[in-house]
């Protein structure tokens, strides 16, 4: 297990410019440059402030949705407004009970723990986990068999954050432990997503014009983490061709991603093709799908498909999945009848 790693509360500092850690370096560190979710900062805001006038750490935490919109960086957020540090791990890093045992011996009264992905945790340490949450007590069990016996450790005030993708997976117990909230981050409007550009460009030294930070906006998904991404690409080609960043290069920089004006990948777009082309716009099940594209279910499930529901280019049915008219007319087709006949 690799070891979780330890934060301050102290501003990221300049420098991470210099040393490469671009994505650290775009992560707000104060409350006002946290763009969005508003009644996720609202419900925080009096949550941490009732715990800092009881002088005592807040509740557990879970935050969940679609990845990029910010968890993590609510988590790095409150570690900053109670000036606590934070240990960070993940679902996947905690193999054994023993790993989880060690990281909560090693809290200190008020430290926070952020296990992103926890989902990935299995049966065996979440059981570990509930009373810790719910008690502050570690239960260890030393043996095996009849000689086995249980040393019960009293842990300090902690508290937990937790991230997911997929909150589904994370069971009732486990999930009615967060006291303290269970928050879920929806996507960003377009104008959000354009200020948090404006945002990171000022951070990086970019010049960027106003139309052109409304085209990346536009192709972003509704997702900051994506729309950084892009800034820094338009970035990147502006530089290289010697020109400013314009709407002109931002467009040729995300041609060369293959990024299209709806902000659909290559890969969104081969899945509406094989859809129309192969299964006449459906219903056709995932499984088929992936088989088709030659990709994993679990690749389009998670990062395709919700994108496409959500801008209205696909639509699940309890036979498959479906084109819908929207879907055509984006790839300049025109959807035959019974697709016609099925969205009226």
């Amino acid at each position: 297990m690799s070891s979780p790693t330890k934060t301050g509360s102290a501003d990221i500092p300049k420098e991470g410019l210099e040393t490469g850690y671009l994505d650290q370096t775009l992560r707000p560190s104060r409350w006002e440059d946290y763009i969005g979710q508003e009644p996720i900062k609202n419900n925080l805001h009096i949550l941490l402030t009732a715990a800092k006038q009881r002088k005592h750490p807040p509740e557990h935490i879970l935050f969940y949705g679609p990845p990029g919109l910010g968890k993590t960086t609510l988590a790095h957020l409150i570690a900053k407004e109670t000036g606590a540090q934070m240990k960070i791990t993940s679902g996947p890093a905690i193999l054994k009970v023993g790993d989880l045992a060690s990281i909560l011996t090693n809290l200190s009264h008020g430290d926070i723990l952020f296990i992103d992905e926890i989902h990935r945790l299995n049966k065996a340490i979440e059981e570990v986990l509930y009373p810790a949450m719910e008690s502050g007590n570690l239960d260890i069990i030393i043996g095996k068999g009849p000689s086995a016996r249980t040393i019960q450790l009293e842990l300090p005030s902690f508290t937990l954050i937790a991230a997911t993708t997929r909150i589904a997976m994370i069971s009732s117990p486990l999930r009615s432990r967060f006291s303290g909230g269970t928050f879920k981050l929806e996507f960003y409007t377009e104008e959000e997503i354009e200020k948090i550009i404006h945002r990171s460009s000022k951070i990086l030294g970019i010049e960027i014009e106003k139309d052109a930070a409304r085209e990346i906006a536009l192709r972003s998904r509704f997702t900051p983490r994506t729309a950084n991404y892009f800034l820094k690409r338009c970035r990147d080609y502006a530089q290289v061709i010697g020109g400013t960043l314009n709407k002109e290069a931002v467009e040729k920089a995300l041609k060369l991603l293959q990024i299209d004006f709806k902000g659909l990948t290559a890969s969104d777009r081969s899945i509406l093709e094989v859809i129309i082309n192969k299964f006449r716009g459906g219903p056709v099940g995932l499984g088929t799908i992936a088989a088709a594209l030659s990709e994993e279910e679990a690749t389009i499930e998670e990062f395709n498909e919700p994108y496409l529901i959500q801008i209205g280019f696909i639509e699940r049915t309890p036979r498959g999945r479906i084109v819908t008219e929207l879907g055509y007319m984006h790839l300049n087709l025109t959807p035959p009848d019974h697709i016609t006949k099925k969205l009226l």
